[in-house]
């Protein structure tokens, strides 16, 4: 009946949904099957109650449909705590090779607040007297995995670019590290940047956040920590597919094309319940630990955000643009047709290079950076 509650649970996420609303006139069992659906992504329930195979192909971009066969797969792998360190380590193998320049060096930072100290990774410094904006960059991986080194590459792309400073957090992943614990590490690697910008050739009062999936979620929930805080101004934030609600994937059901491949909604309650001590879409979640349920997003820095038609993310990211113009931001939100989450890393294509193209373009307009 509409507006029941259903509790739900799922094997493919080992986790317990929680609290699920259903505002529709879905039955419990319709429900179920929905459920299992979005959580596979591979099949769909007819009106008549029949499961037949869901083929994502038609929705993807035609210049990503040959990778299909591979990664269809490989979505299937959802992490759990058995897996989750095979999973890291095999995430390691697709980094890139970085580059011969810009340069690039690795330092050890204090930890905020007495917390263990935090690896960062600085590109393109420059010791000429120069004054050049500066990125603070955090990784993604579900909050889960992933590192900083591993995306060197493309950061010295950016910084060849654009010729700016980029310091890039190796914070504590979840669910070792829970929320506060990762937002110390990424603030104290922004306090780090921001005193210490001008011997590396940074101008600190042009300062941007970016990161892409969960590092796009730990940017957005970085600039709200220096809003609220008042210690640094940030020029800008760069949310590339960014990871914001929770709710997605367990209160949020989505049609099956979105998060179909490489994050879906298995994936995604595994990740955000990890990080955030609770189960994902919990009726209370951390203060200020998921962007999307901030209510108050006056203030914040003006914002970039992209990502693919089919993309998991792509509702939460729409939504979280919307609500940034709608309380004075400015907002520049870029959705790509056909593109599912981290389709910019697919070799060969060429959206994946003109999406990079309109993020080098926002980072210059908002970093007030001349065109070379």
């Amino acid at each position: 009946m509409p507006g029941q509650k259903f509790v739900l649970s799922t094997d493919n996420a080992s986790l317990r949904i929680p609290d699920v609303t259903v505002s529709n006139d879905f039955s419990r069992r319709q429900f179920a099957r929905q459920l299992g659906m979005a959580t596979a992504g591979l099949a769909i329930a007819t009106p008549l109650g029949a499961v037949v195979p869901f083929d994502v192909t038609p929705y993807v971009h035609p210049e990503l449909r040959p990778m299909l066969p591979r990664l269809l797969p490989m979505s299937k792998a959802v992490p759990t705590a058995d897996n989750l360190v095979r999973m890291r380590e095999g995430a390691r193998a697709y980094a890139s090779p970085v580059l011969a320049d810009p340069a690039w060096t690795e330092k050890s930072i204090p930890g905020y607040g007495g917390a263990p100290d935090i690896r960062v990774f600085i590109v393109n410094a420059k010791n000429d007297g120069s004054l050049r904006p500066c990125i603070l960059h955090t990784h993604g991986g579900g909050f889960i995995i992933g590192d900083a080194k591993s995306g060197l590459r493309q950061l010295q792309e950016i910084a060849a670019a654009l010729d700016c400073l980029i310091v890039s957090v190796d914070y504590r992943l979840a669910p070792e590290t829970r929320f506060a614990g990762s937002l110390e590490d990424n603030y104290a690697g922004l306090k780090w940047l921001y005193q210490n910008a001008h011997q590396m050739g940074g101008n600190r009062d042009r300062i941007a956040v970016m990161g892409d999936s969960a590092g796009g979620g730990h940017a957005a929930i970085l600039a709200i920590a220096a809003r609220d805080r008042g210690e640094i101004s940030l020029a800008y934030q760069a949310l590339i597919y960014p990871m914001l609600d929770d709710r997605t994937g367990s209160t949020r059901l989505k049609h099956p094309m979105m998060g179909a491949v490489i994050w879906t909604e298995a994936h995604n309650r595994f990740g955000w319940s990890s990080f955030l001590g609770v189960p994902a879409g919990s009726r209370r979640v951390p203060s200020r630990a998921v962007p999307a349920r901030t209510e108050d997003l006056k203030g914040l820095p003006p914002a970039f955000i992209g990502v693919g038609s089919i993309d998991l993310f792509v509702d939460e990211d729409i939504e979280y643009a919307k609500r940034l113009i709608g309380s004075g931001v400015a907002a520049e939100l870029h959705v790509v047709p056909g593109a599912f989450h981290g389709f910019d890393n697919i070799p060969g294509t060429k959206i994946g290079p003109q999406f990079r193209q309109t993020l080098i373009a926002a980072l210059r307009q908002g970093l007030a950076i001349a065109s070379s």
